[in-house]
């Protein structure tokens, strides 16, 4: 068993909308108020980890679709950019959907889906393992698609005869009924006041 690292570099990859779902259904907060910095630093101080970077991953409304939150994105991402926050962003795709009501009809209605931010943060935290580049990689998200990525870093670890260890940090209360974290990673649950400390209190809302 390789020893552990005594100063445990620890970088934080923040999945923002899975991160936003969370902290709505746990804790009713109505919009995209974190500071992932603050809310990274204050997991790791917990857990006597070296934050070296955050990375934040998101998909963005374009500008035609969502005036309002392609604005209110553009100025936090351009927040957390010049904070030293590493911004990876993809545009939102409209999707046609369709439900069965109760009487049997069906009835379709656009949506907005993200696609391709679980891959990249998947590609990122193995890549950065194969370069050495953190020992600890703390997750905010709850994608179980994201378990590959642990388990690959599982392998990557023996290789290099190292200690590496995969965290999955997300908000929860007793009564939440997306209570688990990601399979094959240590589950950080973050409660109410952890995450309301680290709330960001600037206004981003656009101005007409």
């Amino acid at each position: 068993m390789p020893p552990e690292p005594p100063a445990k570099r620890t970088t934080a990859f923040v999945d923002g909308q899975n991160l936003f779902h969370a902290a709505r259904e746990s804790f009713g907060h109505r919009h995209p108020n974190y500071d992932v910095s603050a809310l990274a630093r204050a997991l790791c101080i917990r857990k006597g980890w070296l934050l070296t970077g955050v990375r934040f991953y998101t998909g963005i409304p374009e500008e035609a679709a969502r005036p309002f939150w392609s604005r209110f994105w553009a100025g936090k991402l351009a927040v957390m950019g010049r904070e030293g926050v590493h911004v990876f962003t993809r545009p939102l795709k409209h999707r046609t959907r369709t439900l069965c009501l109760p009487d049997g009809s069906m009835h379709a209605f656009a949506a907005l889906e993200e696609k391709g931010i679980d891959v990249r943060i998947a590609l990122d935290v193995v890549r950065m393992a194969h370069r050495r580049e953190y020992d600890v990689a703390l997750i905010f998200s709850q994608d179980q698609d994201l378990s590959e990525a642990a388990a690959e870093v599982r392998v990557i670890a023996r290789e290099q005869s190292r200690w590496i260890k995969v965290a999955c940090a997300y908000p929860a209360n007793t009564e939440a009924h997306k209570n688990r974290g990601i399979d094959s990673t240590d589950w950080i649950r973050i409660d109410r006041a952890t995450y309301d400390a680290c709330l960001d209190r600037r206004d981003y809302r656009p101005r007409s």
